[in-house]
């Protein structure tokens, strides 16, 4: 098993499925990490669709992604549900960033967050244009999650650096 990225290092490239609201059409495609360089990304990995502490996360950073745009990033969902399920999640909140389904937890291993019995922790990386590592947190509960505010400081800092 691949140990997680550490701070200032390449974090593993990936491929995964998914989709984004756009408008009332949710559009499905391939999301390749290093297709992302370039500007930064936040990676949000959640347990599940439709859960109550999922839905208000992604709900928060759906609703503020105008802060994450004024500072050129793009935030990406990763849940191990399908991408049906991620377009009924999408719609059911008017989710607007992409969820990408790692169905197989190939990806979730490779940044350390599975665990036994849930699946995977609640993580999130801020991975800089060029693709390192920046920031990361790996929740050992569940029942919280980063704000906006705390993510927005963590990617106005990478600006500075």
């Amino acid at each position: 098993m691949a140990s997680a990225p550490q701070i200032g290092t390449q974090v593993p490239d990936f491929t995964l499925p998914g989709g984004v609201l756009t408008g009332d059409r949710f559009e499905r495609r391939d999301y390749v990490l290093s297709l992302q360089r370039g500007r930064p990304l936040v990676l949000a990995f959640y347990p599940g669709d439709d859960t109550s502490v999922c839905t208000k996360q992604l709900c928060s950073y759906s609703s503020g992604l105008e802060q994450f745009q004024n500072q050129d990033a793009e935030v990406w969902g990763i849940s191990p549900q399908d991408v049906d399920s991620h377009d009924r999640f999408a719609r059911k909140y008017d989710l607007r960033m992409p969820l990408l389904a790692d169905t197989d937890r190939r990806v979730a291993r490779a940044f350390g967050v599975t665990a036994p019995g849930i699946g995977l922790r609640r993580a999130v990386f801020l991975i800089g244009s060029d693709g390192t590592l920046h920031w990361k947190h790996v929740a050992l509960l569940g029942a919280t999650f980063q704000s906006l505010d705390t993510l927005a400081r963590h990617l106005g800092g990478m600006a500075t650096t």
